[in-house]
């Protein structure tokens, strides 16, 4: 009989005596009986890997990362839900599955491929901590073993995930170095005046007030009563945990740099507009009259003040606090591909900066978040829930971005080849992710099994790059 191996890290006999954390409202949103949202980073490994070295790094690295790996959510006898700590039994976390042995890489990509969609299919329980381990010693064609960290979106969000999970890995050249990242600012430069009289700051400050009550109202009516139209990526059915296919599309870091440089954007813009004519690219080919219809994009912004991560310890010395969910939802409308309006690719990254970028800046991301606020105290953190519900289910797909190191690292001295991440368990068809790792950019892209075609859509996302790198270029 296998032996159950219990664990409490020492930070937890220190703390065992001390009072349930309360979870933070977000938290409380995306653990609800509205929503119930995880992460799926997935780390592919050159080499198989050693799964008997799983318990000792999760002991002795990851547990103490945080307390909410050791902790479950509980609702107290106020009503008021709190990380309550616990004993942490490994054995239940870790999964390691096994495959037929002596098949071809092709079959092997296909058992990855559906064990991957089984797990985005299924919630986390919620008698334990809320994540799992999976350890896939598959050799696929992408990698000889994958390491799948499924984490509840409760726990925090991508930056405090990722940062956390960043914690866990060594730089593969030196370990005793800290790990560097890209840059995603614009490469354009702007000459700031020393001084600006205040009559030339009126008409701005103005204008900035009335575009920011118009995305406030434009937004309200996106998560209330306005939803996309029915299209190639949005089914329109009320989904959840569903089983999602997953696949993903490496661009190189490089090209997309030099696209940066000639068109002085930031890689995020960029991005953003390759991902735009990709898709509506695969609506115009799946239905061509589903290309002029109004499609939104339901893009995560990070609202911390920094943009790089910080160690977990940098994090607890912060003056605001660091780990969490802080994060706002940006509704960014996708141009339509219709009359040759956006006959050049290079429209779409154009159009995907002039709107996320006044987007960003809006004060409407502060009134939507008060608006959310007043629902939580007035009736309650389930009906805020359905607010974010509704805000994901009426858009057309989700975006999000994160960065990752420019050098190799290891996990547990195994080197790491790729990393990329999905988010499983929201109300959509259509969910996209951006992971730079090296000098590679990996887009994953989740679809509703059965409904989206995903292999004619990442081939028209793989096209979309091909024709803006080539506008840019020839152009610029």
């Amino acid at each position: 009989m296998k032996s159950k191996l219990q664990v409490i890290t020492e930070r937890a006999k220190l703390q065992e005596n001390d009072e349930a954390e309360p979870v933070s409202p977000t938290g409380q949103y995306f653990n609800s009986k509205a929503l119930s949202v995880c992460i799926l980073a997935i780390l592919e490994t050159e080499v198989p890997f050693d799964d008997s070295c799983a318990v000792t790094q999760l002991r002795d690295v990851f547990l103490p990362i945080n307390p909410r790996f050791s902790s479950i959510m509980i609702t107290d006898n106020t009503g008021v839900r709190q990380w309550k700590r616990v004993e942490v039994n490994l054995q239940d976390h870790i999964n390691v599955p096994s495959f037929p042995e002596d098949l071809s890489t092709e079959s092997y990509d296909e058992f990855f491929d559906e064990y991957l969609t089984k797990i985005s299919a299924h919630p986390l329980p919620q008698e334990r901590p809320l994540w799992e381990l999976h350890i896939v010693n598959c050799p696929t064609s992408k990698a000889a073993g994958h390491v799948i960290f499924k984490l509840h979106h409760a726990l925090g969000d991508g930056y405090s995930l990722m940062g956390a999970l960043l914690s866990c890995v060594k730089r593969a050249d030196d370990p005793s170095l800290p790990l560097t990242f890209p840059s995603t600012r614009s490469s354009s430069k702007f000459k700031s005046k020393n001084s600006m009289d205040v009559i030339s700051l009126l008409p701005q400050t103005v204008s900035a007030i009335f575009k920011g009550v118009y995305d406030f109202g434009w937004s309200f009516l996106k998560s209330t009563c306005n939803a996309d139209d029915k299209t190639p990526i949005r089914s329109g059915k009320s989904l959840g945990f569903q089983p999602t296919k997953i696949s993903t599309i490496e661009l190189s870091l490089d090209q997309i740099k030099e696209i940066k440089a000639r068109l002085g954007t930031t890689i995020n813009d960029i991005l953003a507009g390759i991902i735009f004519l990709g898709v509506r690219s695969y609506m115009q080919a799946t239905d061509t009259e589903s290309s002029s219809l109004q499609s939104t994009a339901l893009v995560l912004l990070n609202t911390r003040n920094t943009r790089s991560y910080m160690s977990i310890e940098e994090m607890e010395k912060a003056h605001t606090k660091m780990w969490g969910n802080q994060f706002a939802f940006l509704h960014v409308a996708m141009p339509e591909l219709v009359d040759d309006k956006y006959s050049n690719p290079l429209d779409f990254i154009y159009e995907a900066q002039k709107q996320i970028t006044r987007l960003r800046n809006s004060p409407a991301l502060y009134l939507t978040a008060q608006c959310l606020e007043i629902v939580r105290k007035c009736r309650g953190p389930e009906s805020a829930a359905e607010v974010i519900y509704n805000t994901m289910n009426k858009s057309s797909f989700g975006m999000s971005n994160m960065i990752g190191p420019l050098e190799q690292v290891t996990l547990a001295n195994h080197p790491v080849k790729g990393i990329y991440f999905m988010v499983c368990g929201t109300p959509k068809s259509l969910v996209i992710t951006i992971m730079s790792y090296m000098q590679t950019v990996r887009i994953g892209v989740g679809v509703e099994k059965g409904f989206i075609d995903s292999q004619k859509l990442t081939s028209c996302i793989e096209n979309a790059f091909d024709l803006t790198y080539k506008a840019a270029t020839t152009n610029h």
